[in-house]
C-alpha cells in the first residue's frame, strides 16, 4: 500500500510542473494599440527561438511606443520596428529563420518580418489578415524559406481587421503607412490564470 501511495505522490507533484510546461509552450501576449487590445498565443514548441526572441522584446518593453508602419487590406498589418514619423528603432541581433516549423500563414496568425535575407528577422512582425500561402516555407533557399509563424491571434481579430482598413499614403520610401499613427502603448504577458 505505501508503494502505491509514494507512485501517487510523485505523479501528484509532476501535474504542476506538466501545466507550468504547458503554459511556457503557449505563452500569451495583450497588445494594447490606440484602436483597441489584441491578445495572441504564441507557440514556443513549434518557433522556440522565435518566441524566445519577442518575449525579450516584450519583457524589455521595446515595443511601447513603436506603431503598426504597414497596413495592406487583404493581407497583412505590420509594426514593431518603427515609432511615429517612420523613425526607425534600433534592435537586437537577427535571428534563425523557423519557418520549417509546419505552421502556416494563415488568417490571424503572427509571423516575423523581415529583409529578402531569410536570417534577417529581429523585431518587426506582422499579423495575417488573410491566408497568405505564398509566405509559408518550401524550401531552405533563399526564395523558399518563408515567414516564420510563431503565435495566433486569439482575441482582437476585430482590432487587427480596424487597423488593416485604416486609410494610408507614402512616407518617403515607405508605401502603405497609416495616415493617423496606430500605436502599441504596450505589451505585456498574461499571467496564466487571468
Amino acid at each position: 500500500m505505501k508503494k502505491y501511495f509514494a507512485v501517487l505522490l510523485v505523479l501528484l507533484a509532476s501535474l504542476p510542473c506538466t501545466a507550468l510546461a504547458a503554459a511556457s509552450d503557449k505563452p500569451r501576449v495583450r497588445m494594447i494599440t490606440n484602436l483597441g487590445v489584441i491578445e495572441i498565443t504564441l507557440d514556443a514548441k513549434r518557433a522556440p527561438g522565435t518566441v524566445k526572441n519577442f518575449m525579450n522584446y516584450v519583457k524589455s518593453g521595446f515595443y511601447t511606443g513603436t506603431i503598426f508602419h504597414r497596413v495592406i487590406p487583404g493581407f497583412m498589418i505590420q509594426g514593431g520596428g518603427f515609432r511615429p514619423g517612420m523613425d526607425e528603432k534600433a534592435h537586437g541581433a537577427a535571428i534563425r529563420n523557423e519557418a520549417d516549423n509546419g505552421l502556416k500563414n494563415l488568417a490571424d496568425t503572427i509571423a516575423m518580418a523581415r529583409t529578402p535575407d531569410p536570417h534577417s528577422a529581429a523585431a518587426q512582425f506582422f499579423i495575417n489578415t488573410a491566408d497568405n500561402p505564398a509566405l509559408d516555407f518550401r524550401d531552405k533557399t533563399d526564395a523558399g524559406w518563408g515567414y516564420c509563424v510563431f503565435g495566433r491571434v486569439t482575441k482582437g481579430m476585430d482590432v487587427v481587421h480596424r487597423i488593416e482598413h485604416v486609410p494610408t499614403h507614402g512616407v518617403g520610401p515607405f508605401q502603405d503607412v497609416p495616415v493617423k499613427d496606430v500605436v502599441i502603448q504596450k505589451v505585456e504577458l498574461i499571467k496564466t490564470g487571468k
